[in-house]
């Protein structure tokens, strides 16, 4: 009898053990916008094919008033196990902007739990209100309790994260970039996460970073613009300057684009509406670390471009300065820096008493020090001309387009329990190329 038991126990258990698993149930849901007013990507992950559904209603009305359907693309990691992942979009069209909804997604095969959006508005009476941070890692990420928190508590319209991403979304098979993505749902599910690619990205030519993340335009969210309140936005790849491997061609296509987009921006007519031009990329141009990283060298090639290529491979500062961008949002060094208007190593405040008063030249903030597994960078002893204020707390930057004429930035310090450690209200009069003169 004993022996009639364990023999049907232990086939039972085998044949359990036999059944392949099913994964449909979504995860990693985040949300990021599209670049028209009106409309949100609901992005998400299974690890089984299943339909893809979302299904949403303006807060306070009828739960699920609305559906809305999208489709999966099949994603290979190029580990050594070939693991496949099911990534989902929903595009949602026709919301009421500055209007809360509430949604979930999925299928009849499983659901998310239930989250929440405000439609994003192109016209704004206080200005939209922005986190952003490069370097976050699944290992150590230091600010994301805190960023979880004030996400929830409705601080933030938007988040910029500005490269680097779970260090890093292809190790384990993938693995590492499921467990980040998991992490930061709890941000990214609840307020648009915009993105551009950093240099952990690299791993078989961008792979994780083109299929997991939903940007604007047609490039796999490798570069788009878009606009906000009125902010023009701009987020672009540095990596093209560093991974030759995959395409030089990748470069002038993205110089290319860039000189269209700032043209377009700057039609008086638009830039009478969006006045301010920001652009967010992962290598800065300049830095006063430690680490000999491209930044730290007067021949940066994001900077000056390349003499190595064929042919020559154009920078971006004289560009940019050409365009008259405001302002330029970078990480990649594992520190806080804020610099004085700065071109061509030159310092051109506005004047003595109010450096960032009607500037004659872009300003720079790099804000890499989110948490990662790397830890800190560290600086040189004495910090260049050009570099205003320097931390190496852990932190992320706060950021507000509050009008026409004024933009407010401030650094919090995680390891000050969130203490503001500095600030400046940027002043623009003027904007575009004049405003150099």
């Amino acid at each position: 009898m004993a022996t009639t038991l364990l023999l049907v126990l232990f086939g039972s258990v085998s044949l359990a053990l036999s059944v392949p698993p099913i994964h449909t149930q979504p995860e990693q849901v985040h949300i990021s916008y599209p670049g028209v007013e009106g409309s949100m990507v609901i992005t998400w992950t299974t690890l089984s094919v299943t339909e893809s559904i979302v299904e949403y209603g303006q807060w306070g009305r009828k739960m699920f008033q609305f559906t809305a359907k999208g489709n999966s693309t099949l994603f290979v990691d190029g580990g050594r196990e070939k693991r496949k992942m099911y990534i989902h979009r929903v595009i949602l069209t026709q919301l009421v902007p500055g209007t809360a909804y509430l949604y979930h997604c999925g299928s009849d095969s499983g659901w998310s739990d239930l989250f929440y959006f405000t439609a994003l508005r192109e016209t704004w009476t206080d200005g939209p209100r922005f986190a952003l941070f490069g370097d976050m890692g699944n290992e150590n990420p230091q600010s994301l309790a805190r960023l979880q928190k004030e996400t929830q508590a409705g601080i933030y319209d938007i988040i910029l994260h500005i490269g680097d991403f779970a260090y890093d979304m292809h190790e384990d098979d993938g693995k590492i970039g499921d467990e980040f993505m998991r992490q930061v749902e709890s941000i990214a599910a609840y307020v648009p996460y915009m993105t551009c690619p950093g240099n952990h990205e690299e791993a078989y030519n961008f792979s994780h970073y083109r299929n997991r993340f939903s940007m604007p335009g047609d490039t796999e969210s490798l570069w788009y613009s878009w606009n906000v309140g009125p902010a023009h936005i701009i987020s672009f790849s540095t990596e093209v300057y560093f991974y030759l491997g995959y395409g030089l061609e990748l470069l002038f296509k993205q110089y290319s684009w860039l000189k269209n987009d700032l043209e377009e921006a700057n039609r008086p007519e638009n830039r009478a509406v969006r006045p301010w031009i920001i652009t967010m990329a992962h290598r800065p141009m300049y830095c006063s670390n430690d680490d000999k990283d491209d930044c730290t060298k007067f021949e940066s090639y994001v900077r000056l471009g390349r003499n190595d290529t064929t042919p020559v491979a154009p920078g971006l500062e004289d560009l940019f300065y050409r365009y008259g961008v405001d302002l330029e949002l970078w990480a990649h060094e594992h520190t806080y820096e804020r610099l004085w208007p700065v071109y061509g190593f030159k310092v051109f405040n506005g004047s003595t008493e109010e450096p960032y008063v009607n500037p004659k030249a872009p300003v720079h903030i790099i804000t890499g020090s989110a948490g990662c597994r790397e830890k800190h960078d560290g600086f040189i002893p004495k910090p260049r001309e050009w570099s205003a204020f320097r931390s190496t707390d852990y932190g992320y930057t706060r950021m507000q387009v509050i009008n026409s004429t004024h933009l407010y930035l401030e650094q919090v310090s995680d390891d000050q329990y969130g203490k503001v450690i500095d600030s400046i209200m940027l002043v623009k009069e003027r904007h575009g190329p004049e405003a150099w003169n």
